[in-house]
């Protein structure tokens, strides 16, 4: 076997995978809830995750089912076997189709005390949910409720480990921002994002901070008005470890900054002061 293959497999087994777990009655409100694992992610840890996501009583015992046909016989996981490996088994059309004839699902279940699985009514249960989806869709329900938070401060439950899961989240999404208050925290994406174009400049254009998704035209935005509102230097401090793009953010920065001020006409003076920016640092 090559390096090349090794290399390749375990980056195969390192990919991510997202899970659509239905807790049906347990958790009525939610549909589905999406969950990341890896294929050695076993069905213990990712029931662990959907306890955790949807703030489920722990009190009780929970099991992971399998369905491979629109109301049809379960399969329960035992704890050791990996969801995704499961999954991956699945048909095309299943994976790419979640609603088609072809229901596959992974169900969370209840046990009960004396080890039998409450299944209630699941044929009823999911022509509910497909419904209710439907519903949504249409606009006549709300939308579920985000799972991410685009400021820290908003956490329900701020520690370590909510903090790096809620940037988690929004990364996987291209999320690349967050705010904790007035702070704004990056994540390098290692790759051009389309969020910086004459669009976005204009989108952020006096609007207080905050109000639209985290950016870091509207950190420029906030430090230009501020300057012309008080008619005193403003400053935007910039830190983070090598290779984390602080030169990038700062040319994102400068060109926000020339646009507003020369009204969105392109000026020689960003190029300029991006040009200098090598031989400043």
């Amino acid at each position: 076997m090559s390096v090349h293959d090794v290399g390749g497999r375990r980056r195969f087994e390192d990919s991510e995978f997202t899970l659509r777990i239905y807790p049906g009655v347990i958790a009525e409100g939610t549909i589905y809830c999406p969950i990341t694992a890896r294929k050695i992610t076993s069905a213990a840890e990712v029931i662990e995750q959907v306890i955790n996501r949807l703030q489920l009583d722990r009190t009780k015992c929970y099991v992971l089912a399998e369905v491979k046909e629109f109301g049809g016989e379960e399969w329960i996981l035992n704890p050791t076997d990996c969801p995704v490996q499961r999954m991956m088994l699945w048909p095309r059309m299943a994976l790419e189709n979640r609603f088609s004839s072809e229901d596959y699902r992974f169900l969370l279940r209840e046990k009960n005390l004396d080890g039998s699985i409450h299944y209630g009514n699941l044929q009823m249960w999911l022509q509910v949910t497909e419904e209710r989806r439907r519903m949504v869709e249409r606009g006549f329900l709300p939308q579920p409720l985000a799972k991410d938070f685009d400021d820290l401060c908003n956490l329900p439950d701020l520690n370590e480990k909510t903090l790096l899961d809620n940037l988690r989240s929004r990364f996987k999404q291209e999320k690349i921002y967050t705010y904790v208050g007035s702070i704004l925290i990056v994540i390098n994406p290692f790759k051009f994002l389309p969020i910086y174009n004459p669009k976005y400049v204009k989108m952020y254009d006096n609007h207080q901070l905050g109000k639209l998704e985290p950016h870091i035209y509207a950190v420029a935005d906030v430090a230009y008005h501020a300057m012309l509102q008080s008619k005193q230097n403003q400053c935007i401090v910039i830190s983070g470890e090598s290779g984390s793009g602080k030169t990038q953010s700062t040319n994102f920065l400068i060109h926000h900054l020339t646009a507003l001020s020369q009204k969105g006409f392109a000026s020689g003076v960003e190029q300029i002061i991006l040009g200098a920016g090598p031989v400043l640092e």
